[in-house]
C-alpha cells in the first residue's frame, strides 16, 4: 500500500515546508534508517530539540494564561500537556502514524499506533516545524493541535493534583497492589448526575468518592484512599 503523500500532511497541519526533507527527516524512525540502503537520518535528534521547544512553549502559555498560579501547579499542567499519552492523541488528530517511515519489523508489530512512537515523532515534527519556521510555526502548531482550544477555562483539570498517578505511585513505592475503580453507585437525572467510585488497593484498602463525573469522582477516591494508607502508615511507622 502506497504510502500517503506528504502534501496531504502539510495541508492537514495548514503549513507548506520550504525544506521537505526537515520532515522527512521528522517522520523516519530509527528502525527505518537502520534498515535504509543509503544513509538515511532517523527523527531522534529531532525528537530531543522538538522536546526543548515543546516545553519552552507550553511553559510560556501557562505563564502568560495563569499569572496567579504557583511554580508546582503550572508544572503540573505543562506535563499533562507535553505527555506521551497527551502527545498520541495529538499525533492521532494529524493521523500522523500513516505518514511515518519505519523499518519492516516495526511496521509488522504495529509501530504506527504504538503511543510512545507516536508521541516522540510529534516532537520530531514540531522540531522540523522550527527548524522551517522558526518559533512562529512550532507555536502555531502548539496552539492548534496540543493545547485545549479553552485553556482558560481548563484550570481546574490541568493545574489539580492527579491524585489517581500520586496513588499509583506510592502503592508501587510501597509495594502494594496497584489501585482499581469501580463506580459503586450513580443518582440523578442524565443531564445532572452524581457518580460514586471505590478505589480499591488489594483486599484491605477501600475507599470511596464522589462527584459529577466518573473522572471526578475516581480522583476524590483516589485522594482519599491515599490520605487513608498514608494515616495508617504513620500509625505504625
Amino acid at each position: 500500500m502506497a504510502k500517503p503523500s506528504l502534501k496531504s500532511l502539510q495541508a492537514h497541519l495548514s503549513y507548506r515546508f520550504r525544506n521537505c526533507q526537515l520532515l522527512l527527516e521528522a517522520l523516519t524512525h530509527s528502525s527505518y534508517a537502520r534498515e535504509a540502503s543509503d544513509r538515511v537520518r532517523d527523527n531522534e535528534r529531532m525528537e530531543f530539540l522538538g522536546d526543548a521547544v515543546l516545553n519552552f512553549l507550553v511553559s510560556v502559555r501557562l505563564a502568560d494564561t495563569f499569572p496567579q498560579y504557583s511554580e508546582g501547579s503550572l508544572s503540573r499542567a505543562r506535563a499533562r500537556l507535553v505527555s506521551a499519552e497527551h502527545l498520541a492523541k495529538v499525533a492521532g488528530a494529524v493521523e500522523l502514524g500513516k505518514y511515518l517511515r519505519l523499518g519492516r519489523g516495526e511496521k509488522k508489530t504495529g509501530g504506527q499506533t504504538k503511543a510512545a512512537l507516536l508521541a516522540n515523532a510529534v516532537e520530531a515534527l514540531l522540531a522540523a516545524l522550527y527548524r522551517d519556521g522558526g518559533l512562529e510555526a512550532a507555536q502555531a502548531f502548539v496552539e492548534r493541535f496540543i493545547l485545549p482550544a479553552d485553556l482558560g477555562a481548563k484550570a481546574d483539570e490541568l493545574l489539580s493534583i492527579d491524585y489517581k498517578s500520586a496513588l499509583q505511585e506510592y502503592l508501587q513505592a510501597q509495594h502494594l497492589h496497584l489501585a482499581t475503580y469501580r463506580v459503586a453507585n450513580e443518582e440523578g437525572p442524565e443531564h445532572r448526575k452524581t457518580f460514586t467510585v471505590e478505589a480499591a488497593a488489594g483486599e484491605n484498602w477501600r475507599a470511596l468518592g464522589g462527584g459529577a463525573s466518573k473522572k471526578v469522582a475516581e480522583q476524590e477516591a483516589a485522594r482519599n484512599l491515599l490520605a487513608l494508607i498514608r494515616k495508617k502508615a504513620e500509625l505504625h511507622g
